[in-house]
């Protein structure tokens, strides 16, 4: 009777442990199914993706090449403005520095010609004057 008893318990053991087991082998497989479709999926597009991977890159290479280009060209422009700038203060300063006694030399220059021509007014009317009147 024990061995009947013990018989009995084993025999719903394994009735249980296989309840258990093939619900679990079940979704087991349809994992596994599903993960081969994805894998030949994978194999499939891959080549591609890495294909456009490959192009772009390769654009974007590119676009750095043109990018670090138009920088070099942009600093020596900036630089160019920034003589043309340096050029322009140091004209500005010499005009500034100069401008005041370039004025008192332009100023001088047409006291002395109005005092040359009023003078030479005042002779011509006297020797004019000398050879009309007499």
């Amino acid at each position: 009777m024990i061995v009947e008893i013990a018989a009995l318990l084993l025999a719903t053991a394994f009735a249980v442990l296989v309840g258990y087991l093939v619900p679990t082998l079940i979704q087991l497989r349809k994992t596994i199914a599903e993960s081969e479709q994805l894998l030949t999926r994978m194999s499939s597009e891959l080549p591609s993706l890495v294909r456009e991977m490959r192009a772009m890159t390769e654009n974007v290479n590119a676009l750095v090449d043109q990018a670090r280009d138009g920088v070099d060209h942009a600093a020596v422009f900036l630089h160019a403005v920034g003589e043309i700038g340096n050029t322009v203060q140091k004209v500005n300063e010499t005009v500034r520095g100069k401008g005041g006694s370039l004025l008192v030399n332009v100023a001088s220059m047409v006291a002395g010609l109005k005092a040359a021509s009023t003078i030479v007014k005042e002779r011509m009317n006297k020797n004019g004057g000398d050879s009309h009147g007499g």
